[in-house]
């Protein structure tokens, strides 16, 4: 599965297999199943022999529907359409509304601009074929997404046009280039062996791909490089393409939060005091960069809930990640039906 290494690596390549499932997953309230509604594969951009896709899920039938669009997590790195949340997916069957999940190219294969790229191109196929193929209401459109995809809900908010009625981003960021990523990260060089360079590169720079499957051994190996980037500092170099030192302008347009407007779509930020992945104070940084802006918003805050607000190795209350959940179905359902 891996290649031959010290048992101190291989140590490290098993607990990075752990946080690949956590990062792909999307692990609070994560289906079992996907969404019984029926759902339609649809390649919304083909790029050389690259063909990416779209899943959507709805009746069959040709009402015209709101739609919640997912955006899986995986830094950017790793990450499946699949990754449905049960929440989200009970939500849309319960009141109706139609359900979109999204792939986009991933890193380091290709950099942040293609996939931003893949995400503005991915709405405007949704506009182009709103009505007339998919049967839904292009002019109430939530967009959803944890961790990498919360970081890409809020890109959304600055790139698509005409901008979605709403965001939800939960444990997501605002920036790409803040010492959280740029910066030797103490908590994954502390609770986990350091990766090898020839470990972590084992599995990444072959082939561009657009999802990852967690049965896939060489997909699997792409959480060694995820380790060995947030070890060495490395993530925002090798997933943006630009040096954080001397290129901080070419990244600004790839920062929400410090690029909101007052036109900026009403927002939910959903975020866990004790996530050690990404930072509480990511969304702190995005309430505030928000509430300068006077843009519509509310910060939801799980004390002591960790990245992905699993219930598992968690201080955080059960009753209070509900109540978080909760907070999000109104949420998107006030906004949808307005």
């Amino acid at each position: 599965m891996y290649p031959r290494t010290t048992q101190s690596t291989q140590m490290a390549a098993l607990t990075a297999s752990g946080m690949l499932l956590l990062l792909m997953s999307d692990v609070f309230l994560l289906a079992d199943d996907m969404p019984t509604w029926p759902k339609k594969t649809h390649v919304y951009k083909t790029v050389g022999d690259i063909k990416i896709e779209a899943d959507f899920y709805r009746p069959v039938d040709q009402v015209i529907r709101p739609l919640v669009v997912w955006i899986h997590g995986g830094a950017l790195i790793m990450g499946h359409r699949d990754s449905i949340p049960g929440n989200i997916r009970d939500l849309c069957q319960k009141e109706g509304f139609a359900l979109a999940s999204i792939d986009y190219r991933l890193a380091p294969e290709v950099k942040l601009p293609a996939i931003i790229d893949d995400l503005r191109d991915a709405f405007c196929w949704i506009h182009a074929a709103a009505r007339q193929d998919l049967f839904i209401d292009a002019d109430r459109i939530v967009v959803a997404g944890g961790s990498a995809g919360g970081y890409l809900t809020l890109m959304s908010g600055l790139v698509v046009e005409p901008r979605p009625t709403a965001l939800v981003s939960y444990y997501g960021y605002g920036d790409v280039d803040g010492d959280w990523y740029k910066k030797n990260s103490e908590h994954y060089r502390t609770t986990v062996p350091l990766v090898a360079e020839a470990v972590a590169r084992a599995s990444v720079g072959q082939q561009v791909i657009t999802g990852t499957d967690n049965k896939n051994p060489a997909h699997k190996g792409r959480g060694n490089y995820y380790l060995y980037l947030r070890q060495n500092g490395l993530w925002t170099e090798e997933v943006t393409g630009f040096d954080p030192a001397t290129q901080k302008d070419k990244l600004d347009p790839y920062c929400p939060v410090r690029s909101i407007t007052a036109s900026y779509p009403p927002t939910l930020l959903i975020h866990g005091t004790a996530d050690t992945d990404v930072p509480y104070e990511l969304s702190v940084d995005m309430d505030h960069a928000l509430t300068a802006q006077r843009v519509p918003h509310e910060l939801i805050t799980v004390k002591n809930g960790n990245h992905g607000l699993s219930r598992r190795n968690t201080n955080a209350d059960p009753a209070e990640i509900d109540k978080a959940h909760e907070r999000a179905a109104m949420f998107i359902r006030e906004s949808l039906k307005k």
